[in-house]
């Protein structure tokens, strides 16, 4: 009879922890996956947007690194209870060969920052990186229309922001890497769909409105800058999409000059609606 009551006990602590993480059997799972993830805002915000919605469901951020991507990838596409993921740095280009079915934004540019199973058990994806930057500058009265940029870093969120900033209408944009190839095939790509609005540079076009840092330059303590400030124009406004920490090394040093400066969170909270909606949450 002890044991019973015992074992009774047990189970009725057991419930309520569980009850108290709001996690059940029935719980859905969503990842997102990077390296690193130290860094990572999402789990915080779509937890809560499943909480305000009444989702069971949880994200959670698991590190991976590229070499075991693939076989990662693979195994997780096989829990059944898992419905998507969110890719962050350095994954999103490579998550692309992983997608059966790819959005307007995800095959122009080559990269996905979000992927969701499908009820046929095939998987989509779509990049919101762009649409995300975009939201985020005009939501602080930043507009884009008719402004020149530059971009440093073609990688998966840069490539994004490439193509967004010139639907919304940028007057150009010069495309920056450290691998000169990486910016002279997202120039072509772009030239495309809008001619003669992008070019690969070795630096920020110093008559840029807005220069962007795409790079996780900034991520860790003591990286160096991801280009200079010196040569700008005075009225530039220097961003940064890193969103941990809110303000980096560039964002100060820039603000200590007289540039205006853009973070990186509001790329994100202006996501959070696009996943909604990508992610079918009602």
């Amino acid at each position: 009879m002890e044991t019973t009551l015992r074992a009774a006990d047990d189970a009725d602590r057991c419930r309520g922890a569980t009850s108290g993480l709001g996690i059940s059997g029935r719980t859905r799972l969503f990842a997102v996956l990077g390296a690193p993830v130290a860094q990572v805002m999402a789990p915080a915000m779509m937890n809560r947007l499943f909480a305000e919605h009444g989702v069971d469901a949880v994200l959670v951020p698991v590190e991976v690194s590229p070499g075991d991507l693939d076989a990662a990838v693979d195994g997780m596409k096989r829990i059944g209870n898992l419905d998507g993921f969110l890719v962050t740095v350095p994954h999103k280009l490579a998550l692309c060969r992983h997608a059966d079915h790819l959005g307007d934004a995800a095959r122009l540019i080559g990269s996905v920052n979000a992927m969701r199973r499908e009820a046929d058990g095939s998987w989509s994806g779509d990049n919101f990186d762009g649409e995300g930057f975009v939201r985020g500058l005009l939501g602080a009265d930043r507009p884009v229309a008719g402004k020149r940029f530059s971009l440093i870093g073609a990688g998966g969120a840069g490539v994004s922001i490439a193509a967004a900033v010139l639907q919304a209408g940028a007057a150009g944009l010069a495309i920056v890497d450290i691998d000169p190839s990486r910016a002279e095939a997202l120039a072509a790509r772009l030239d495309t769909r809008w001619p003669g609005l992008a070019r690969a540079a070795a630096g920020p076009d110093p008559a840029s409105d807005m220069v962007v840092n795409a790079t996780p330059l900034g991520l860790r303590d003591g990286d160096p800058l991801p280009f200079a400030l010196d040569g700008l124009r005075p009225g530039a406004t220097i961003a940064d999409i890193i969103m941990k920490p809110a303000e980096t090394r560039l964002l100060r040093e820039a603000a200590a000059r007289g540039f205006g400066t853009h973070p990186g969170l509001p790329m994100l909270s202006e996501q959070i609606p696009l996943y909604r909606e990508f992610f079918r949450i009602p």
